[in-house]
């Protein structure tokens, strides 16, 4: 049974571009399928998260992590009687604007167009669904509703102070209330995030051999999750075992969110998505407890993956690669594809030229960024 502050698709507050309703979906399904069938998630399938894509084909991508989150998000959302759909949407579109190589490749390109007005992953999804898609006859993007484009814009909070430019640029077209929080099913999918990306790194950094199953044991919910298997199954070996270890870490967080955020649910008194937008503090969140334990696993994620000596190696190089990419393309666009040229031929200025070249190389995936790298250094 659908709660009364859910998101009611019956009540959307509709699309920037007006279209007909359609007679099998629902505006928010309608929604999760355009952002399925974009370029820019296909293309998530060759961007990495911590690794880069050419280390192993077993290491999670931005689209096997974004179908992680909305799995998660979708299970959340259901025991919390919130639109599904909604939920979903917003979590398979939390990713669109990743650049290649992950956050060493956004903090290469933030640092590239710092004198552009910067460059922000969540502020370049907006511009993704808003502006980039060109597929659909009477608008670019995709045309996703208001929550949907809010969802995407605001999961994590309010945006206040200076707005990210390209999320600035399309606000003053179609006010998002960028100052409220986001609904709560957008709230369920920012939190599904960091339980998938939690659980995953450990599975990658174990994989990957930059630390062992008796480390991760003596951190906290993790530990208690290996001695419950090895209690339940004595002598199991050893990929088992870590499997059953990681899938009841994975249960405790979703368990938590969801204990926590019915009783803040409650508690906030809201009878509408409007009251949970101007309640002034999440509703969807982990216990003081569990929050200590996540922030206890990622300080050793922190020094034992991110900083790796391994890793760092990698990022100095894919970072190499960005920097030598967007002064090349912005000396000389003509290097870019036909369509990207066509683009650079209207620009009024060269703020306008670098945000082009920008979007560009936003929109490389790991492999095509390391073959253009090769083809035009060497």
């Amino acid at each position: 049974m659908r709660a009364a502050y859910a998101s009611d698709p019956g009540a959307s507050r509709g699309r920037l571009v007006t279209e007909e309703d359609s007679n099998f979906r629902s505006c928010f399904q309608r929604d999760r399928d355009r952002i399925i069938h974009s370029g820019a998630f296909r293309r998530l399938k060759h961007k990495t998260q911590v690794f880069v894509e050419h280390e192993g084909d077993n290491y999670r991508t931005r689209l096997t992590h974004s179908i992680e989150v909305a799995q998660v998000a979708r299970t959340i959302a259901g025991a919390l009687g919130l639109n599904g759909e909604l939920t979903e949407a917003v979590a398979l579109a939390h990713d669109l604007g990743h650049t290649p190589f992950g956050h060493t490749g956004e903090d290469a390109l933030h640092a590239l167009m710092a004198p552009y007005g910067g460059f922000d992953h969540n502020a370049q999804a907006i511009r993704i669904v808003t502006r980039l898609e060109q597929h659909y006859a009477r608008f670019d993007g995709c045309n996703l509703t208001w929550e949907t484009l809010e969802g995407i814009a605001k999961h994590n909070g309010p945006v206040v102070g200076d707005l990210p430019w390209a999320l600035a640029e399309y606000n003053e077209i179609h006010d998002l209330e960028l100052h409220t929080h986001a609904s709560a099913e957008a709230q369920v999918a920012a939190l599904s995030d960091d339980i998938a990306y939690n659980n995953h790194d450990l599975m990658d950094g174990l994989r990957a051999g930059l630390f062992s199953d008796d480390e991760v044991a003596e951190l906290p919910i993790v530990g208690a999750a290996y001695a419950e298997v090895d209690r339940l199954f004595p002598d199991l070996e050893f990929g088992r075992r870590r499997h059953e270890a990681l899938r009841r870490v994975f249960g405790v967080m979703v368990s938590d969110v969801i204990d926590v955020s019915r009783a803040l649910l409650a508690g906030s008194g809201a009878g509408s998505v409007e009251e949970i937008r101007h309640h002034g503090a999440p509703v969807i969140a982990f216990s003081d407890g569990l929050w200590a334990d996540l922030k206890e696993i990622r300080a050793f994620l922190f020094g034992h993956m991110y900083r790796a000596p391994r890793v760092m190696e990698e990022r100095e190089k894919v970072t190499g690669v960005v920097m030598d990419l967007f002064p090349l393309y912005l000396d000389q666009p003509d290097l870019m594809p036909t369509r990207w040229q066509k683009a650079v031929a209207q620009v009024p200025d060269d703020t306008t030229l670098a945000r082009l070249v920008s979007d560009y190389i936003a929109g490389m995936t790991d492999r095509f960024a390391l073959q253009e790298h090769h083809r035009l250094f060497g």
